[in-house]
């Protein structure tokens, strides 16, 4: 099968390159994807990681962010062929206190996650959507290398406690794609197991690197991000969705890369 992955250059792009080897990786040099596709580019697959992922940065620039989640996806569908799309649990407004589940209706409530969730619709019918959260891997920017390099420089580190999720290695996000292109075309959720806040994964990140950083939890509205998120955004699927290791085991085989 002839394979495109988009956003080759970012952390996920480098992982679907390694689950996939066959595939060919295009990045933003390669193809930016708020323009239509080369003239010639055909696959029969086409696994469209590229992103706009800024999250605060969507609340400055939404129109941006949109051209590159739902004009980026209407360009990668206007290829032709089957597609998988990867979306965001920031596509919910984090009022449940249960998993979110894929007949759970979205209701996003950041520029970023509404970007998303539009990409979701504009990718078509031959299409899979694979909605995953916090993800984070070995390349690119990420709370793991952020945690990782803050964590060498400083002795405390401020970091928020109400946003609940499942940080997602996106080696096990990837190999796990396999798995979903078994299914019908549809919306699934793809996210690690267990749950943890931002300021638990933190911690966790710091023990498993041997490094001795006091994590101080605070609340959302200390940190004044830009972008509100959810405060409860775990993702299990009702749908037969390949299930991922726990979001430890993956952090593990994530600083084994790293460290």
């Amino acid at each position: 099968m002839d394979t495109i992955v988009t956003g080759a250059g970012g952390q996920l792009g480098h992982a679907l390159l390694e689950a996939f080897p066959a595939a060919r990786g295009l990045t933003r040099a390669d193809w930016d994807v708020t323009f239509p596709p080369p003239p010639g580019l055909s696959a029969d697959l086409v696994l469209h990681a590229a992103a706009w992922t800024d999250v605060d940065g969507a609340e400055d620039d939404p129109q941006e962010a949109a051209a590159v989640n739902v004009g980026g996806v209407q360009h990668a569908a206007s290829i032709g062929a089957p597609i998988v799309v990867w979306s965001t649990d920031y596509v919910f407004d984090g009022t449940k206190r249960t998993p979110y589940v894929e007949s759970d209706p979205p209701a996003p409530r950041s520029a970023y996650g509404r970007s998303k969730l539009h990409g979701e619709a504009a990718a078509g019918e031959q299409a899979w959507v694979v909605r995953s959260s916090w993800l984070y891997g070995w390349t690119s920017r990420n709370f793991v290398r952020t945690m990782l390099r803050l964590g060498a420089e400083r002795d405390e580190i401020s970091v928020v406690d109400d946003q609940v999720g499942c940080p997602t290695y996106v080696s096990d996000l990837a190999e796990a794609t396999k798995a979903v292109l078994e299914l019908p075309y549809g919306t699934y959720h793809v996210a690690a197991g267990g749950e943890v806040s931002w300021a638990g994964f933190a911690e966790a990140i710091f023990e498993e690197a041997g490094l001795e950083v006091r994590v101080r939890r605070i609340p959302s509205r200390e940190f004044a991000a830009r972008a509100e998120r959810p405060a409860y955004s775990v993702l299990r699927s009702e749908r037969g969705a390949p299930e991922l290791p726990h979001w430890r085991d993956g952090l593990r085989r994530c600083l084994d890369r790293l460290l």
